[in-house]
């Protein structure tokens, strides 16, 4: 009776349970209101299938529950119940699957009118292609993919060079207009999701995969990658912004081509060395860093690194937060940089400084720190050599006490949490396993006992194969 009774009770309260849950689908922002039928469907026929066999099997336990005074009978076959079994089943399988195949039938059919753009997935970021003026894109290599070309596009196909490139996770796209998403991948399987618009894929290595939808509501959504590749799947987000068609085509006007970034001019350091004569009153003339003046050491930072950084605090995606003191202090600096070729420049300028030893200043436990590590050699590398591909600067040889700062300005949010600061916004999530101060000083103190000159050397060599 025990038994009935939880049945009952399990029943009950998982039909009450589904009428006052707050957990629902996001809201639709697509065409794909078929795929929330078929979903529905689907839960209420496993819902009905689920309710009746607890139902049926607390009423049997009810019903024909132990009774000294009565004799079972035994009946090993029941054509006519088999055959009722049979054909529910039969009935149940269809509704499950019939409307998926209908839906998926819509699914892989691309109107001819579809707005072209592709996604390549690559530890931990998204970043998109559009077709320029002659509505092709380029054919792309992965031999081809290197620092100065991430999307492996062909240079020698006409028709990839005025292929638009957004080298962002953010992406925009025009409402009320189908979209067909190519997908690549230029490492693992990723697979590229926004659950507002009920449509996902997965993202294979060697082969192009594809799916379409029509963005119906203006918004931000978030893409997330809904296959797990690796140590920091969950930070791999991105935003698709839906817009009217205007904006769109306004935002993608200001996009650069493949062309236009292979014809940009690289940073000039004999003009960066003008720029850095405004920095060298906290940095020191060689780039060293200065702890009186809280300036780290820019020397031996890959000039990425330093042109994204640069961009940050110009744009206030870095720098903007009241208890980011010295980020404020730097954000007027940045500023005065006229443009982008001006970042180009003092980036470049800074690459040519020697890289002298920075004393150590901060006392940790290096063994404890070492076991942190592991987590952060995922992106900057077992040597603290900094991983182009993953967006990672270099850490070894850097000021342990700014290490230490910026760590607990990621872990507290302090830095990272713009939505401008995409990469940022990865290490606030990667900082979370740093639980006290201790953790800061610890993995801070091992990162000092990494050899620079092997640093340099791998940093150089992945550098030539990117």
């Amino acid at each position: 009776m025990a038994i009935a009774i939880a049945l009952i009770v399990l029943a009950v309260g998982s039909v009450a349970f589904f009428l006052v849950s707050p957990w629902h689908l996001t809201p639709l922002a697509s065409n794909w209101g078929t795929i929330d039928l078929t979903i529905s469907i689907s839960f209420w026929v496993t819902g009905f299938v689920f309710l009746a066999v607890s139902l049926f099997m607390a009423v049997a336990l009810i019903r024909y529950r132990y009774n000294a005074q009565r004799r079972s009978h035994y009946e090993p076959e029941n054509k006519k119940l088999e055959a009722w079994l049979t054909g529910l089943t039969t009935l149940g399988v269809a509704a499950l699957l019939a409307p998926g195949l209908f839906v998926w039938g819509d699914f892989v059919s691309v109107p001819e009118d579809a707005q072209e753009v592709e996604v390549v997935g690559q530890q931990w970021h998204w970043s998109y292609r559009f077709p320029g003026e002659d509505g092709a894109l380029g054919r792309t290599q992965v031999g081809l993919v290197g620092k100065d070309n991430p999307f492996g596009i062909d240079p020698n196909d006409p028709d990839g060079q005025d292929d638009i490139l957004i080298q962002s996770p953010r992406v925009m796209l025009p409402v009320d207009r189908p979209v067909r998403l190519t997908l690549r991948s230029n490492d693992v399987i990723h697979n590229f999701m926004v659950a507002a618009f009920r449509a996902k894929m997965d993202v294979v290595p060697g082969q192009a995969s594809f799916f379409w939808f029509t963005p119906t509501r203006t918004g931000e959504y978030e893409a997330v990658c809904a296959e797990l590749c690796g140590i920091a799947h969950f930070a791999m987000r991105g935003k698709v912004q839906v817009v009217e068609q205007a904006t769109f085509d306004e935002w993608l006007a200001d996009q650069p081509t493949f062309a236009e970034l292979a014809q940009r001019p690289p940073g000039d350091p004999e003009a960066g060395a003008e720029q850095f004569a405004v920095c060298v009153t906290c940095h020191g003339a060689q780039g060293q860093g200065q702890q009186a003046t809280n300036a780290p050491r820019l020397a031996g930072l890959d000039s990425d690194y330093l042109k994204r950084q640069l961009k940050n605090f110009r744009s206030g995606a870095r720098g903007e937060h009241e208890a980011d003191r010295f980020g404020q202090q730097m954000r007027p600096f940045a500023v005065s940089l006229d443009d982008a070729q001006a970042i180009r420049d003092l980036a470049a300028y800074i690459e040519t400084l020697p890289v002298e030893p920075t004393p150590p200043t901060i006392v940790g436990d290096a063994e404890r720190g070492k076991r942190l590590y592991r987590t952060c050699a995922s992106c900057h590398g077992a040597r603290g050599q900094g991983r182009h591909a993953f967006n990672a600067p270099r850490l070894a040889g850097m000021n342990d006490w700014y290490l230490v700062r910026q760590l607990q300005h990621f872990r507290e949010g302090i830095r990272g949490r713009h939505p401008e600061d995409l990469y940022g916004n990865q290490m606030v999530d990667m900082a979370q396993i740093l639980v006290d101060d201790a953790a800061l000083r610890d993995v801070t103190a091992y990162i000092r006992t990494l050899s620079e000159a092997p640093a340099l050397a791998d940093a150089a060599r992945q550098s030539a194969e990117e």
